[in-house]
């Protein structure tokens, strides 16, 4: 049997995806600069750094009906011709190993990739319409049915 252990930092991300679904939206609140985010920034403005949203994204590998897995290349290559124009400030790329319930109700484990961007809270709903397409075009071709997304409040300074 293997076991999974989950640092803090992904603990936090497996919050924010759960607040994620309860919420109801893509992005929350607080990621849209609403008079209530507006509030948090002016509690948090004594920390380091500018608020900002991270935004994890969760691209399985796996493929249905027998078709190989995407390849390394295959995604580095959607990395620098999809993601890299719409996030060209940069970003981070972690491989990992996910599973997940597909819409059959199986279990599916894959290699996967986490790509996080980080942007400032007042382009969250710019950056929103980039990372939906994103989402929608990695499956439209690669015949999948999802790209996982957590979005997280943050304090970053560069």
């Amino acid at each position: 049997m293997r076991h999974i252990r989950i640092s803090m930092p992904a603990a936090a991300v497996f919050a924010a995806v759960v607040l994620f679904f309860t919420a109801g939206g893509p992005l929350s609140d607080v990621a849209f600069d609403t008079p209530a985010a507006s509030a948090a920034a002016q509690r948090t403005a004594g920390e380091q750094g500018s608020p900002y949203v991270a935004t994890h994204l969760y691209f399985g590998t796996g493929r249905h009906d027998g078709n190989p897995p995407i390849s390394d290349e295959e995604f580095m290559k959607f990395i620098a011709d999809v993601v890299t124009p719409r996030f060209p400030s940069g970003l981070t790329l972690q491989e990992g190993r996910g599973q997940w319930r597909d819409k059959d109700g199986d279990i599916n484990r894959e290699r996967s990739y986490e790509l996080t961007v980080l942007y400032p809270v007042t382009q969250a709903r710019d950056r929103d319409a980039d990372i939906e397409y994103i989402r929608r075009l990695y499956c439209k071709i690669y015949d999948l049915e999802s790209v996982g997304r957590a979005d997280v409040r943050a304090q970053a300074d560069f």
